[in-house]
């Protein structure tokens, strides 16, 4: 059994260089990102080490050359000046009020002044901050270091209250401008979130802030290639293997199709969530260990109220524009892609589009479990049952049960979802076969109003055809004269054709018909 310290929950560096636990060398990443500018933003989703690249500056801009002993950071690195340090992390709050945002900078404020001082003229935040970096400065003779982890923690979590998130941005707005205006006493600055939304409003000011998010030369800084892996986990793939009664080379594949493809910029290698490959090691399993962190209900709330098509997600055509916006009204896709759900797929180059997708099997399977609740009747407890039982009918061939099933899926649709009935029919049927399609291979694409689905098991075919408002005679003899069936008339497999119409009086399936 290994007998590696795996950092899982580990954020600070001091702590997990002293203890002993495994650390994936980024310095060198570090290294250059200093020695190349002074002002950066990254954005990376929850639990992917963004909070240990704060807590690994500021042991650098510390001087403590010693806790890089071994690593790439101790031959590069000659001269080891201890500098100021204004660490702010916005990631210890709940911002529910305007005064737990107040509090948090107050207290952050305070601590910094007990050291460098404080004039009485200096009355708002923004004062006060711009007074205790010039002093720090100049009682050290060291340009300061601002470190702000998490700097979105207090709009998103006002996501859906635009008071509340305005007056957040109006405090944090002349804050952060600071950085510009106090320029000549700033050795550095690294600001880091999940959304970019508040890099217009809150950072409009700040056009001396460098946005490494899509930068081809930082992708691996946060999170771990699969070069990585292999370097520091070789004895432990081994161990998974034997753990899993797996070969080494299906333990590979499948730790790739768990946990990698984060794709951060386009043509770039695919990054693998440093949280779940950890906890994976740890318990050598595999498991969805980054939804067990708990998935924001935000992100619903943003799909639902701007009737977003789910099937859109799995190929989602934007630009970089989009990609690199503030939330708007129009689009939910921003803060989807920038939270980790989505990630780039493919480039367009002649047009400048990207494709996007779910990264890798954990993001998709635990965002479309995750999902189910909030467009079913059915809750979170009885969900995996659900879906188990309806894989089975279908795997027994037998199609009017699965059907009685699916029917209990739509039961008390909400009334002001009739505005969008079409597209919220679409998203249960795509929730609920997107997961029976981790278990028996699924067809599914809708077009012009129309939902097609193909379901193959090893004993049966089920070809069906939804209508909406029509009847179930229609789409079965839509079935036949589309000729949908054709390509598996040859197969030994039992064939159901399925004909299925919706009504939009009950809101659910009003009939369907099996042949």
């Amino acid at each position: 059994m290994s007998n590696t310290l795996y950092p899982i929950g580990i954020q600070n560096f001091e702590k997990l260089r002293k203890s002993g636990y495994l650390y994936v060398d980024k310095t060198e990443l570090i290294y250059r990102l200093v020695k190349r500018g002074s002002y950066y933003f990254l954005s990376r989703p929850r639990r992917f080490g963004k909070s240990l690249l704060i807590s690994t500056l500021e042991a650098y801009f510390q001087g403590k050359r010693e806790l890089f002993q071994g690593l790439a950071m101790e031959e590069l690195e000659k001269e080891w000046v201890q500098h100021p340090i204004f660490h702010l992390d916005l990631n210890i709050e709940k911002y529910d009020s305007m005064e737990s945002l107040g509090n948090i900078l107050n207290d952050n404020l305070t601590r910094w002044e007990n050291v460098y001082g404080r004039e009485t003229s200096e009355v708002s935040f923004p004062l006060r901050f711009a007074g205790v970096i010039r002093r720090a400065h100049e009682q050290t003779g060291q340009r300061v270091v601002i470190l702000v982890d998490e700097y979105d923690k207090p709009m998103l979590q006002a996501i859906n209250n635009e008071e509340l998130q305005q007056e957040f941005r109006n405090t944090l707005k002349p804050f952060y401008g600071v950085l510009k205006t106090m320029d000549g006493d700033i050795k550095f600055a690294l600001l880091t979130g999940v959304t970019k939304f508040g890099k217009v409003s809150v950072f409009s000011d700040l056009n001396n802030l460098n946005d490494i998010s899509m930068d081809n030369r930082y992708v691996a800084l946060c999170g771990m290639t699969g070069e990585e892996i292999h370097r520091y986990f070789e004895a432990d793939l081994r161990e998974l293997a034997s753990a899993q009664k797996m070969t080494y080379q299906e333990t590979c594949d499948r730790l790739k199709e768990s946990y990698d493809g984060y794709h951060f910029v386009e043509n770039s290698e695919g990054i693998y969530n440093p949280f779940s490959v950890l906890n994976t090691f740890d318990k050598m399993k595999f498991g969805s260990y980054w939804f067990e962190t708990g998935t924001p209900t935000y992100l619903v709330d943003l799909l639902k109220r701007n009737h977003y098509n789910l099937e859109q997600m799995a190929r989602e055509e934007t630009n970089s524009d989009v990609l690199n916006s503030i939330y708007a009204d129009e689009s939910p896709i921003p803060v989807i892609y920038q939270s980790g759900y989505l990630t780039i797929k493919d480039y367009d180059s002649r047009f400048e589009n990207y494709t996007l997708g779910f990264p890798n099997r954990e993001v998709e399977e635990g965002f479309i479990k995750f999902l189910m609740p909030f467009y079913t009747r059915v809750n979170k407890v009885e969900s995996p049952f659900e879906i188990q039982q309806f894989t089975q009918e279908i795997e027994s061939g037998k199609p009017d049960a699965f059907l009685r099933r699916l029917q209990s899926f739509f039961a008390d649709t909400p009334y002001e979802l009739i505005r969008e009935l079409e597209i919220h029919y679409q998203n249960v049927l795509f929730i609920v076969f997107r997961l029976v399609g981790f278990y028996v291979k699924v067809e599914y694409h809708t077009s012009e109003g129309r939902v097609d689905l193909v379901l193959q098991t090893d004993r049966y075919i089920y070809v069906i055809e939804f209508k909406l408002e029509g009847t179930a005679e229609e789409a079965l003899r839509q079935i036949e004269e589309k000729h949908y069936a054709r390509p598996f008339e040859a197969d030994p497999r039992q064939l159901f054709k399925i004909g299925i119409n919706f009504d939009n009086k009950t809101r659910n399936i009003e009939k369907w018909i099996v042949e």
